[in-house]
């Protein structure tokens, strides 16, 4: 479990200045972060740490996270994406 002023940090984090990176971070975040097991808050935070065009690539399906710890968490981002709004 994050305390309230790692939370914000990440929130922060999250934001990447980039439209589309913006669009698929922050929205999970917001929804799902603290409900995630502390795993995988875990894998969130290490992909935080990823490059910008790493993320592009990897949420644009264009490529795979090496890494499968990071592959799981990039597929629960853009499944969450995937889901329809109301």
């Amino acid at each position: 479990m994050v305390s309230d002023s790692e939370f914000k940090r990440l929130y922060w984090a999250s934001r990447r200045g980039m439209l589309e990176l913006d669009l698929m971070l922050v929205p999970f975040f917001e929804a799902r972060f603290r409900e995630l097991s502390e795993v995988d808050q875990a894998r969130f935070v290490r992909l935080l740490a990823c490059e910008d065009t790493e993320l592009f690539s990897w949420f644009m399906q264009r490529e795979r996270p090496e890494d499968k710890e990071l592959s799981t968490i990039v597929d629960a981002i853009v499944a969450f994406a995937r889901e329809p709004r109301v």
